[in-house]
């Protein structure tokens, strides 16, 4: 096979899928289902095609540390490229494709959602094989998926005239349907927008000059203008703001007469509600599916999750209950899709469970709140191995460290010493002070805060090997 570098794009939040999905943690790194995240699975994927480069993957600073975290978990090396914004779907594709096309402008490049799940990987991979020859003769690529029911929630593709063996032409585009015109879709042999592609990185860069040369100056002049560091790629912030707030779909694909569709019938899901998660679970003879501690009791047809608490449903049908450490979802199963709503509610009333988890992550490994009241909070910190806190210093608490598993080096003023399980450190108010991991398994610590103000924002940071300070 043609050798294809893969794009992931990782921008979304998934607020649908909430409380899983937030800001600081959207739905593609989450475990949803199996025993990875829809990004770990994508990568995999892509990998697996056994023709592929290195993936370049397309996040923002937030989130570049996940990814980090993630593909070394799967033992998968990639390149990352950080917006400073986000400007939807357009700017990101482009931004990868000339990113890419600094080294070569005829690479073909597989754009990937990292948020969709695929059942069957033989489909996909055919696919894609069918999808080579209409993107090498420069043809722009979309991948449309044979629908299973007349959805409201996708956009749709019609084909036209057949370019070859298992590619169409793309007659048209049309927007996300009511129910009965939906119904008509599928009668007319319509497929699903899926938001996957291929083609040509200069392909993609030429039909989108033709049709938004300034956005593609400006996104040009963000890659040019790279702060870059091994593997990883920051576009510079002033040039990609001049870029043109667009999906792909309106920035290029409705209107080049360069577009492509390749049918695909691959186990497709986006995963795009709580409803869609409970259609791809392992169903119990109720047709319940449960996930984490969970007793169910003359229930039927329920999706019930649980990410700690013991949760038990009795005497109800057809309702979506996910419950996490600092938040609970009740919803008919019907009305999942507008889960939405209730993190915008959230957001409007300043509520941080709308973006933030218990669990924050950071560069070195992450922290959770599991205790706090009047001047203390008491925290759990995990940091991985080789993972290094910043030499920093607070000035309005102290903060007491118990090291729970693992060995770990502190540093207190001019004192370093080495820590194991149940040694402790105490941390003036003031003091310069840091945390490192130097062992092979990840060091646990419990820190106890107390002071007057408890906030993140009262860190001093004066080194950093993240670049935070």
């Amino acid at each position: 096979m043609t050798e294809i570098r893969p794009l992931i794009m990782c921008g979304g939040n998934g607020t649908r899928l909430w409380p899983v999905s937030r800001a600081s943690l959207p739905k593609q790194f989450a475990i949803l289902v199996g025993n990875r995240s829809t990004f770990q699975q994508t990568v995999l994927r892509s990998v697996a095609l056994g023709a592929t480069q290195r993936p370049l993957v397309v996040t923002n600073t937030l989130h570049r540390y996940l990814v980090e975290e993630q593909l070394a978990e799967i033992g998968v090396q990639a390149d990352i490229l950080i917006e400073p914004e986000r400007r939807d779907s357009g700017p990101a594709i482009l931004a990868g494709a000339c990113e890419i096309a600094r080294e070569d402008a005829d690479t073909l490049i597989l754009v990937l959602a990292s948020d969709q799940m695929v059942r069957d990987e033989t489909a996909f991979r055919d696919a894609v094989v069918a999808g080579i020859g209409p993107a090498l003769s420069d043809h722009l690529v979309t991948f449309g998926v044979t629908p299973t029911h007349p959805a409201t929630a996708y956009g749709y593709i019609r084909p036209g005239d057949a370019l070859g063996e298992g590619a169409w032409r793309v007659a048209r585009f049309a927007e996300k349907p009511d129910a009965a015109r939906a119904a008509t879709y599928l009668l007319d042999g319509c497929l699903w927008n899926a938001g996957n592609f291929l083609f040509r990185a200069g392909a993609l860069i030429g039909e989108y000059e033709r049709h938004d040369p300034q956005t593609v100056a400006a996104v040009g002049g963000a890659v040019a203008q790279a702060r870059r560091d091994i593997g990883v790629a920051s576009l510079e912030p002033e040039s990609f703001a001049r870029a043109r707030r667009q999906t792909i779909d309106y920035a290029v694909f409705e209107h080049t007469d360069r577009a492509a569709v390749v049918p695909m019938s691959c186990g497709w899901s986006d995963i795009g509600s709580w409803d869609a998660l409970w259609s791809l679970g392992e169903a119990d003879a109720d047709a319940n599916v449960t996930r984490g501690a969970v007793e169910m009791r003359d229930a039927h047809g329920c999706y019930v999750s649980s990410d700690g608490p013991l949760t038990s449903v009795l005497g109800l049908s057809d309702i979506v209950v996910v419950a996490s450490t600092d938040s609970i979802l009740v919803a008919d199963r019907s009305r999942a899709g507008e889960v939405k709503e209730i993190v915008a509610s959230l957001q409007e009333h300043g509520r941080p469970q709308a973006d933030t988890h218990p669990r924050v992550h950071r560069p070195w490994g992450w922290y959770e709140v599991i205790d706090s009241g009047s001047r203390f909070q008491v925290k759990r910190i995990v940091v991985r191995p080789s993972g290094r806190l910043s030499l920093q210093k607070h000035s309005y608490r102290a903060e007491h460290w118990v090291v729970v598993t693992g060995h770990a080096r502190v540093t207190i003023g001019d004192e370093v010493r080495e820590l194991g399980p149940n040694q402790h450190a105490h941390i003036p108010l003031g003091a310069v002070h840091r945390l490192e991991n130097f062992g092979n398994t990840p060091v646990e610590i419990i820190e106890v805060q107390h002071g007057e103000y408890l906030g993140e924002d009262d860190i001093v940071r004066i080194e950093d090997i993240y670049a935070r300070a």
